[in-house]
This record gives C-alpha cells, structure tokens and sequence, in this order.
C-alpha cells in the first residue's frame, strides 16, 4: 500500500487521516494506548483495513528509527 493516509483540508480539517475514511489516525494510537488491541480498533473502524493500520504503525515506527539515528 503506498499511501495509507490522507491529509487533506477538506477531510476533518486536515487531521491526518486512513486513505479512503474519515476516521483519524490518530484514534488508532488513542486504542493502543489505551490498551485495547489492533483487532478491538479494527472492529469499531470497519472501514480502517488491517493493511492500512499495520502500515501505519510501521511508518510511524520507521520514523522513530530515524529520529534516534539522527539524533
């Protein structure tokens, strides 16, 4: 998948969101954080593929790498 999420102004004034929804991003972190898993995120956000989530948890760990290696 090459663009899991979608910025656009239009869409939840511009909250980074999954491609294809309106559901943020950031309710996928919000789930975790909270405790509950990815299939209990992927059950309430039917729309949100596990493809899309998973990537985006990649990405998002990819960036961390990137940050501690430039740090």
């Amino acid at each position: 998948m090459l663009h899991p999420i979608t910025i656009s102004p239009n869409i939840q004034s511009g909250e980074p969101v999954f491609s294809n929804t309106r559901f943020p991003v950031k309710n996928l972190f919000d789930y975790l954080k909270a405790g509950h898993s990815l299939k209990d995120f992927l059950e309430d956000f039917t729309s949100v593929t596990k493809q899309q989530a998973v990537e985006v948890i990649e990405q998002s760990e990819n960036l961390l790498q990137m940050h501690t290696i430039h740090a």
